[in-house]
């Protein structure tokens, strides 16, 4: 009897896990186009609900760059003064911040060209855009390489610690 409880929380264990989504949101800027000229990225973000904790990944070749700007430099696509840089070919922005978050490509003549990105961020637990733009701190920039698609959800490791601890008390309780 008590074997098959074991059995049944581990099970519901593993489903929890599998299961329950985080909040957080993995967005590929452009979709299958990326990073590159060409692209209309405000159609892009148009439909998009952005809050603290997603993140925002760009792909891209080596002769392009993203770099987080504020928003003087975003209208008028003034490089040189980037908040942050990264021209790796796959940059992965964590927004860690409400407000409105401005990106161009570095490279001359580009972010002319339409290779620009400004998206309003939510705060995690608000429900409506805020207009305030992020002036405390800038995004955090990481290169990583994350599958072609426009948004994925992530397991929470918080939410993943949770589940495993009442896990285990459910199992030390019926055993």
């Amino acid at each position: 009897m008590a074997s098959s409880s074991v059995g049944m929380a581990c099970l519901g264990l593993v489903l929890c896990m599998v299961v329950v989504p985080s909040f957080a949101t993995v967005y590929t800027v452009g979709d299958t186009s990326g990073w590159a000229t060409g692209v209309d990225y405000s159609s892009w973000a148009n439909d998009k609900t952005f809050k603290v904790g997603d993140s925002l990944v760009f792909n891209y070749p080596t002769s392009h760059t993203v770099e987080e700007v504020s928003s003087s430099d975003y209208s008028t696509c003034t490089v040189g003064k980037a908040i942050s840089t990264d021209s790796t070919g796959a940059t992965t922005i964590n927004l860690k911040t409400a407000g409105t978050h401005y990106f161009i490509c570095g490279v001359a003549g580009h972010c002319e060209s339409g290779m620009k990105l400004a998206i309003k961020v939510e705060s995690s637990s608000s429900s409506s855009s805020t207009d305030k733009p992020s002036t405390t701190s800038p995004s955090t920039t990481t290169t990583t390489k994350i599958p072609d698609s426009s948004s994925s959800w992530n397991l929470s490791p918080v939410l993943a610690f949770a589940t495993t601890w009442v896990a285990l008390c459910v199992v030390m309780v019926v055993s």
